[in-house]
C-alpha cells in the first residue's frame, strides 16, 4: 500500500529547506549544518523537547503502512537521511539530499563538540542492561566536557505499561539533560518520543537506534571504506544475520517499488 499524504508539509520559521520524499518531509542538511542547528538548541534555555529522527530504508518501508509512524515523523523537528540508499534514491527522483547524516555519526560529533560554557549533559535511554553504563564510561573517557547524567535500560514491553513510561519521564525530569540519546529501536523509539514529547524535560531527543551499543563497543561499525561505498548495511547483515537478514531481504524487495512510485508521481506532477 502506498501512503496517502494526510499532512500538509510542516509549517516552519526555520531557514533551511525541506523536500517531500516517500510520504514525509525531509530536511536538506549535511552533517555540518545539522550539528550547528542541534548545538544552538542545546545552548539555549529549555522551552520544549525537540526531537530528531533518522530514516533509513527500513524506516522508509515502515512509513508506507504506518500512520502512527508518519505522524511521529511529521511532528519531528529534524528528519535526516540515515543510509546511502535513501540519499541515492532522493537523487534518482530529483529531490537530492546532500549526504547521509547517520545517528551513529551524529552523536559522537555532538559529544566531541560539547558546549562552550558548561558541560554537555547527556542521558542514555535504551540498549540492554549494563550497556548504557559501559557507554557512559567510554564517553567520560573519550570526551572532555560531557557529563552523562543518567542511564536507563527499560524492560521489554515498557511502552505498553504507563508506570514504566512515567518512570522514564521522572528520571529524565530529575536530570534535565541537554541531549537524550534514545536507543530503543525503530519504530518504538520514534513512537514513544512522539507520544511523550510534551512531557520530556530534555532539550533535544535523538532517536538513533544502536548508537548506544556502538559507543559501548557492544556492536561494531563497518570499516570506513565500506561506509564510503554505501555498504554499511552489508556489514550489519554479516554481523547479525539471524536478526537482520530477513528484514533486509524484505526491505530490498519493497524499497525499489517505493522509489519507482516516487519517480513516477513526480513525473506526473510536472506534466
Amino acid at each position: 500500500m502506498v501512503a496517502t499524504l494526510e499532512h500538509e508539509p510542516r509549517a516552519t520559521h526555520d531557514d533551511w529547506p525541506r523536500v517531500r520524499l516517500f510520504g514525509v518531509n525531509m530536511d536538506v542538511l549535511d552533517m555540518s549544518s545539522t550539528l550547528k542547528i542541534i548545538q544552538s538548541w542545546t545552548a539555549a534555555p529549555f522551552d520544549r523537547c525537540r526531537y530528531v529522527v533518522t530514516p533509513n530504508v527500513d524506516h522508509t518501508v515502515l512509513l508506507q503502512d504506518r500512520r502512527d509512524l508518519r505522524d511521529a515523523y511529521h511532528d519531528a523537528d529534524l528528519v535526516l537521511a540515515d543510509g546511502w540508499p535513501v540519499v541515492a534514491a532522493s537523487r534518482i527522483v530529483g529531490k537530492p539530499l546532500p549526504e547521509r547524516v547517520a545517528g551513529s555519526d551524529l552523536v559522537p560529533r555532538l559529544l566531541a563538540a560539547g558546549l562552550a560554557s558548561q558541560p554537555l549533559r547527556v542521558f542514555l535511554l535504551g540498549a540492554a542492561p549494563g550497556v548504557g553504563e559501559k557507554a557512559a564510561r567510554n564517553i567520560h573517557r573519550r570526551y572532555d566536557g560531557v557529563d552523562v547524567v543518567g542511564v536507563h535500560s527499560p524492560p521489554l514491553g515498557f511502552e505498553n505499561r504507563e508506570e514504566e513510561s512515567n518512570r522514564i519521564l521522572y528520571l529524565v525530569g530529575q536530570t534535565q539533560p541537554d541531549i537524550l540519546v534514545v536507543g530503543l529501536g525503530a519504530p518504538k523509539q520514534e513512537l514513544w518520543v512522539h507520544a511523550h514529547r510534551d512531557q520530556l524535560k530534555a532539550k533535544v531527543a535523538l532517536c538513533v537506534g544502536a548508537t548506544i551499543d556502538f559507543i559501548a563497543g557492544e556492536k561494531s561499525r563497518a570499516p570506513r571504506w565500506l561506509q564510503r561505498l554505501g555498504l554499511e548495511w552489508l556489514h550489519r547483515i554479516l554481523s547479525e544475520p539471524r536478526r537482520l537478514a530477513k528484514r533486509y531481504a524484505h526491505d530490498a524487495s519493497v524499497f525499489p517499488g517505493i522509489v519507482w512510485r516516487e519517480w513516477r508521481d513526480k513525473g506526473l506532477a510536472t506534466r
